[in-house]
């Protein structure tokens, strides 16, 4: 394997399953960067179409790229823990590329400059290209390292999701090498907790371009629950599980108070709307995770509420039913 000594040793890693309608894609976006120093993990999960075999293909030609299988099948989290494992010692950077998504050709070394710029610096994220909308928007120009600290809290306080998706990441690859597992995998956030976690007392990169492409056209796993809102719960569990730490007394509670009317109001509308169980599920196991109980009792009394709404403002009601049943 050929290093370049004057660039930091980045390890990108993919966990594949079954994507062999994109993961060429996926790989010439590596191959293509401006960057070299780099290797390239593919960790194949017990895929059954083509992708090992389009992966292998890549590797014959370019001994940076790995392809690794499992022993076993793994469940989606444990399997990004799995290939993490996977990264060499050396690295000093690291930086997950999903199977569907893919990378601008700048993107390593845009990411690793703004990286270089202090040891404090725990992560690294960018603009990404979401379909057709443009995504990780918030901070100002100037803005290239904040703390910690106030990335977390400008998530918490003004829905500014700086940090994207697993994909549009780069780590510290000491930082991986100390958590195992790297992913919570009992957590229903875990790409965005680890984010959390690493970012106490260290600070948040960020660069001011265009480096990831997130595909959307796709079936994929998280794309299974977008009818349930998600994220007005996933707001809800982050600022119960970090609030206390990042927020003072009244911004916690003031924003705890605001996000739990608004979950009360949509799961209110949710039991006139006559959501199935797999809805349902979804929520009990994401209030589990901040010991929130959920009663019959409190469904009942949040639906009468949501009646109550519709009889005086039927008009304005409707439509938010309408749109999210469409949803």
């Amino acid at each position: 394997m050929t290093h370049f000594p004057a660039e930091p040793f980045v390890s990108v890693v993919t966990p594949v399953y079954n994507t062999d309608a994109y993961i060429a894609e996926a790989i010439e976006s590596v191959i293509a960067q401006t960057y070299q120093n780099w290797e390239y993990i593919i960790a194949n999960n017990k895929s059954t179409d083509r992708s090992a075999e389009i992966a292998r293909e890549y590797a014959a030609k370019d001994s940076r790229i790995r392809v690794i299988d499992n022993d076993e099948f793994l469940a989606q989290v444990p399997n990004y823990n799995n290939a993490l494992r996977l990264i060499s010692p050396e690295g000093k950077y690291c930086k997950v590329l999903q199977a569907d998504d893919w990378l601008f050709p700048e993107c390593l070394a845009r990411m690793v400059e703004v990286a270089e710029r202090s040891d404090s610096i725990a992560i690294i994220s960018a603009y990404q290209l979401k379909g057709d909308t443009i995504g990780c928007q918030g901070l100002r120009y100037e803005q290239q390292v904040i703390s910690g600290r106030e990335a977390c809290r400008l998530h918490l306080l003004e829905r500014k999701s700086l940090f994207g998706n697993p994909s549009s990441i780069m780590y510290r690859s000491d930082l991986v090498r100390e958590r195992n597992p790297f992913f919570d995998e009992v957590s229903m956030l875990e790409d965005t907790e680890v984010c959390y976690d690493l970012l106490r007392g260290r600070d948040f990169g960020f660069v001011h371009a265009l480096l990831v492409y997130l595909r959307v056209d796709n079936e994929s796993i998280t794309s299974k629950f977008e009818s349930f809102n998600p994220y007005l719960l996933h707001e809800l569990i982050l600022v119960r599980k970090y609030g206390p730490e990042l927020l003072d007394e009244d911004e916690y509670e003031r924003r705890s108070h605001d996000l739990e009317k608004m979950y009360r109001k949509y799961l209110g509308e949710a039991v006139l709307a006559n959501r199935r169980d797999e809805f349902w599920e979804y929520h009990l196991r994401g209030l589990q995770q901040i010991d929130y109980r959920l009663t019959k009792r409190k469904l009942t009394s949040w639906a009468a509420g949501a009646v109550a709404d519709l009889a005086l403002n039927p008009k304005n009601t409707v439509e938010r039913l309408v749109k999210r049943l469409k949803r």
